[in-house]
């Protein structure tokens, strides 16, 4: 499985568990693309899926990353280590 995080906008992250992850995905209207991975963190005190990164698809890599810095102190899976 896949652990597929949704980075929508500043504080707003869904995740869902995949099956497979697809390059381009909709949700609710919005056209997300895979921005990382998927890829099997290190291990840690626990099993890890593989984690795939998603955002919407109009964001620039800038933008991408802005949001992703905003999210990641509330999503475990982005503080991990791969």
């Amino acid at each position: 499985m896949i652990s597929a995080i949704f980075l929508i906008a500043p504080h707003v992250v869904t995740t869902e568990r995949l099956e497979e992850a697809p390059e381009l995905l909709e949700r609710d209207g919005i056209a997300f693309s895979l921005r990382g991975g998927p890829r099997r963190p290190k291990p840690t005190d626990r099993v890890w899926d593989r984690v795939g990164v998603y955002a919407p698809d109009d964001l620039t890599e800038e933008e991408f990353q802005e949001l992703y810095e905003v999210n990641r102190p509330e999503v475990p899976e982005l503080n991990l280590h791969y």
